[in-house]
């Protein structure tokens, strides 16, 4: 028996796992596959973490510790659907949840003052951004549009909205010499050993296991010059008469955004905060929570009314802000989590450089981003849509990826060598010799942050560059500015590595990313495919910037992880967890989310088990999967955003549908056949009353005993209201 695991999650696809997995075991277990459930939720995180505060009931195993060793596994084989990446308000309201669950976790001290408390804020640190990722992704990443559901798209188009002409819309970075990108420096380390970290000749940290070869980058951004920068934007975007939009990602840089999000809301509500700042920290406020969290201590003050007041009067002397939920009145800076850069910027092309104001309207706006290494790829996506106007998703081309993630690869921000600095002077990074291998020059409250590379997964992605072009014929472009340290150095292990593999036939550039990005651009415009090679974070903005503007969603990408190892990880698409999906499905029993993504994973890992354990049964439920996926696109079976019409649940009862009777109609395994050919027929027959027990929850509101931590039985209950369904599945 080969076993799949498959992750237990967060919000919209862990509500969707209620009703697909069982669905998914019918199907793969007469095939000898074995779909294991494994807990990496946000909740199973914190739970696994706190164990000693649990009773023995309560207490569950680390799952995803465990998952650990199975990516180092040649047969590991993980479908991982995306989890929270968690900033600090989403933590502090799983762990409120568990409390009033009976858990008897620890609250999380925002302010830590005792040694306990430090103790247990490193502990719920450990939860906290992308903590799942670096432990999985121990290959790198190759994500692309399925050949189907591109031809889907261009079928049925998703809307892209025109770009005013003239547009006023454009990408605001900082220049100089204040943000990460010019004050980068990067070293390739000779010979295995240890680096200190250290702040006037203090150690920050000592990292013991630096491989030969790696390499380390350095680098900060200055709070004056950010703060400055800010002013800035705010200043031209009154001037320019548009929309002040911040866009960070503060779930993965778990350190370094939120604070930079602290000095926006600062800088924007700056006469606030000079009036009341010690009453701000008489109430315990930090800013790098955002404005939602100061009404929530404002509760507490006696001046709530006169700051709430002057908080509304600033509105009036700024320029507007781009808006979360204009009908709510929650702003960009209500909350840092709100807005994350690969979400919000593919959906500022999508409707032609605007985001929704104070009105509910949209309104063309200017896309604030700091640090101006990822911020060009905006701009430059931006200015050519200004230049050439709006792409044509009937014609366009792909933008495929293949991304350096490898064993930690190019982790900034969601590891602890990021640090808000506490006095003035010289950071430096010295070897096990005390040689100096970088130093910085820095003042109180800048941004400073060490990021490392590891040789062996430069070289597999190089290998997998090679191989996705020579498979494809596409050109393949490393992304890399050879005036940024770190690509510098990622610039000479591709010419060390490159001459070992055979090129021949295939175009491989490398490019800055500006270049990069209009090079790509001209060629998804003439409808031609290009492959990306990028790092880490950059491959995250690509893999949703192009997948929404070709697919209308990064959730129907394929994404595969080819482990080290030689097992294979594969995430379903490159979209998030989806929280306003969870909020329709809790208001009225409609879930909107498309499990297209998880659909297509599960077809390539049964093919990696095949490729490696063939057999006729397998052979079978992979290509009638195949086929099932393909009579989903082709009748449009993905849910309706629509409370009242199929959502989520119908699209797995769809899908079981078409994979039934595809094992019915094959011939390669007859003993398959005649199982499947009465599921077939019952599912066809029992279709209508199958879609009215399904729609007979539409409307209701769903109580599932938790967001984060939901009762089990309560959302499988609710994810599985057809009982004539669920006999012929249950069945099989």
């Amino acid at each position: 028996m080969s076993t799949i695991i498959w992750t237990k999650i967060d919000e919209a696809p862990a509500l969707a796992t209620y009703s697909l997995l069982p669905i998914v075991n019918a199907f793969t277990k007469v095939a000898g596959v074995d779909v294991e459930l494994r807990d990496i939720s946000l909740a199973g995180r914190v739970l696994s973490t706190f164990s000693e505060y649990l009773t023995d009931e309560q207490k569950i195993d680390n799952e995803l510790e465990y998952l650990g060793t199975v990516v180092q596994k040649a047969d590991g084989n993980i479908i991982k659907l995306p989890n929270i990446s968690a900033s600090v308000p989403q933590l502090q309201d799983c762990i409120a949840e568990l409390q009033a669950q009976g858990y008897a976790l620890p609250a999380f001290p925002e302010d830590p003052q005792t040694d306990e408390e430090k103790a247990i804020k490193e502990k719920y640190s450990t939860c906290l951004g992308s903590a799942v990722n670096p432990v999985l992704r121990e290959g790198n990443s190759d994500r692309r549009a399925a050949v189907a559901v591109k031809n889907f798209a261009k079928k049925n188009p998703h809307k892209l909205r025109a770009f005013e002409n003239p547009s006023k819309a454009y990408v605001s970075h900082m220049e100089g010499n204040g943000d990460f990108f010019s004050n980068e420096q990067s070293v390739i380390k000779d010979g295995a050993g240890s680096v200190t970290i250290e702040l006037n000749g203090k150690c920050l940290k000592e990292l013991t296991d630096i491989q030969d070869k790696e390499i380390l980058d350095t680098t900060f951004m200055s709070k004056t010059a950010l703060r400055a920068f800010l002013q800035k934007t705010l200043d031209e975007a009154k001037a320019n008469d548009v929309l002040w939009s911040l866009h960070l990602k503060a779930t993965m840089m778990k350190v370094s955004d939120p604070i930079m999000f602290g000095h926006a809301v600062e800088v924007y509500f700056k006469d606030v905060f000079s009036k009341y700042g010690d009453e701000f920290e008489a109430l315990g406020y930090n800013s790098n929570m955002g404005l939602g969290d100061l009404y929530k201590k404002l509760e507490n003050s006696s001046k709530k009314d006169e700051i709430i007041a002057a908080i509304e009067a600033t509105y009036a002397t700024q320029p507007p802000m781009a808006m979360v939920d204009s009908d709510k009145g929650i702003t960009n800076l209500h909350a840092s989590n709100d807005i994350i850069i690969d979400a919000s910027m593919p959906v500022v092309i999508r409707d032609g450089g605007k985001m929704w104001n104070a009105d509910g309207k949209t309104q063309e706006c200017v896309a604030v981003i700091p640090d101006s290494t990822y911020a060009m790829f905006h701009q430059a996506m931006v200015d050519d849509c200004v230049a050439n106007g709006q792409y044509d998703v009937t014609t366009m081309g792909s933008v495929a990826n293949v991304g350096l993630m490898a064993q930690k690869a190019e982790e900034y921000g969601s590891h602890p060598t990021t640090f808000e600095i506490a006095e003035a002077g010289v950071v430096e990074v010295k070897d096990e010799n005390g040689n100096v291998l970088t130093s910085h020059n820095v003042e109180v409250g800048d941004i400073w942050r060490l990021a490392r590379t590891k040789d062996i997964p430069i070289q597999d992605w190089i290998r997998l560059a090679v191989e996705r072009g020579r498979l494809t014929g596409s050109p393949v472009v490393f992304w890399l500015n050879e005036k940024r340290a770190h690509d510098a150095n990622i610039i000479k292990k591709i010419e060390e590595y490159l001459p070992s593999h055979d090129t021949s036939g295939i175009e491989i550039l490398t490019m800055n990313v500006t270049d990069a990005t209009n090079y790509s651009n001209k060629r998804i415009r003439e409808g031609k495919d290009t492959i990306a090679a990028t790092g880490n974070v950059l491959r995250d903005h690509l893999t949703d910037m192009y997948p929404i503007l070709e697919l209308g969603t990064s959730a129907k990408m394929l994404s595969i992880v080819p482990l080290i190892a030689g097992g294979g990880l594969f995430e379903t698409g490159a979209g998030g967890s989806a929280p306003k999906h969870v909020d329709q499905f809790l208001e009225e029993g409609h879930l909107r989310w498309d499990s297209l993504g998880e659909f297509l994973a599960l077809a390539e890992s049964l093919r990696f088990i095949a490729q490696k354990n063939p057999s006729a049964d397998l052979e079978a439920v992979t290509a009638a999967l195949d086929i099932a996926n393909q009579a989903y696109l082709d009748n449009n079976k993905a849910p309706s955003r629509k409370c009242g019409e199929p959502d989520n649940k119908a699209s797995h009862f769809y899908l079981a549908q078409y994979w039934a009777d595809a094992l019915a109609s094959q011939s390669v395994d007859k003993v398959l056949a005649e199982k499947f050919a009465p599921v077939a027929a019952a599912l066809k027959d029992n279709e209508a009353k199958i879609i009215e027990e399904l729609l007979a929850v539409e409307g209701k509101a769903q109580d599932i005993g938790g967001y984060f931590h939901p009762n089990d039985e309560k959302a499988e209950k609710a994810m599985r209201p057809s009982a004539t369904l669920n006999s012929i599945i249950d069945a099989v």
